[in-house]
């Protein structure tokens, strides 16, 4: 039984770009105020990626957020956006599970597979969101959280390093024609190494080779660069986006040459 659920959209970790926009949420804040309690735990997992001068202005970031926060905005050195187009998404959650006795098991998930400091920002711009009486106990999580950065007690953690099993990021080709995300034939594929396979035109299955990755790369930059007859408009990140999911693709064929791109089925 889900108890409360965060999903966060942000650049990829590697991605020179920094932008981070709320996904959907459920944050119940009555009874056992799941919400307030899954704020606090992705804060607390994350505030140690924070440098010493995004923790400077964390305590401002938090302030602003009491009245609301107006969005897009510049928080952290990120730009916070309400446009989720062509972002990756990270889904924390805390779930109900049926245990071993009598008792189900409450289990927090992390999804660890994206940078640290959008996980934060996330955190904040979902309390911001809630109505003001709810958003005054978010904000206390979190900001407790910043203080005391402790997992909560009596939940079983469960931390995500590839992404949500079945949710896999969105990325060219992610969906089919009816909507549905068709993620069966990549199962087994990290999430990270799946956004890059399909920015660069790899399908699931096909093995990642050096030469391949490396014709792949130069033909897209070709079809990407305006002194080539591409729009100026958005050039510069589709670049940036191309070199990303290349020099990911070599760093894998280079230590699976044969193998690295196959996803496992079963």
């Amino acid at each position: 039984m889900l108890l409360a659920e965060l999903n966060i959209r942000h650049t990829r970790r590697h991605m020179p770009t920094r932008r981070v926009a709320l996904g959907d949420a459920y944050l119940p804040l009555s009874g056992p105020a799941w919400g307030a309690v899954l704020l606090g735990a992705v804060t607390a997992e994350h505030v140690g990626a924070l440098d010493e001068e995004q923790l400077e202005l964390l305590p401002r970031l938090i302030h602003d957020a009491a009245d609301g926060l107006t969005v897009p905005r510049i928080a952290l050195r990120y730009r916070l956006q309400t446009d989720t187009h062509g972002l990756d998404r990270s889904r924390h959650r805390i779930v109900s599970e049926a245990g071993l006795g009598a008792q189900p098991a409450v289990v927090l998930e992390l999804d660890r597979h994206g940078a640290g400091v959008p996980q934060l920002l996330g955190a904040v711009l979902a309390a911001a969101a809630l109505p003001p009486s709810a958003r005054r106990v978010a904000l206390r999580a979190v900001e407790d959280a910043v203080l005391r950065p402790a997992l909560p007690d009596g939940l079983v953690v469960r931390r995500l390093y590839e992404g949500v099993p079945g949710l896999q990021p969105f990325a060219p080709g992610s969906v089919n024609g009816n909507g549905a995300v068709a993620d069966s034939a990549w199962r087994g594929v990290p999430a990270e190494r799946r956004w890059a396979m399909e920015v660069l035109g790899l399908k699931a299955g096909m093995p990642i080779e050096r030469r391949d990755v490396q014709a792949r790369f130069r033909r897209l930059v070709i079809l990407a660069h305006p002194d080539h007859g591409a729009a100026r408009t958005g050039a510069a990140e589709r670049l940036a986006e191309l070199t990303e999911a290349w020099e990911l693709l070599l760093a894998v064929a280079s230590t699976t040459p044969e193998s690295a791109g196959a996803g496992h089925t079963g």
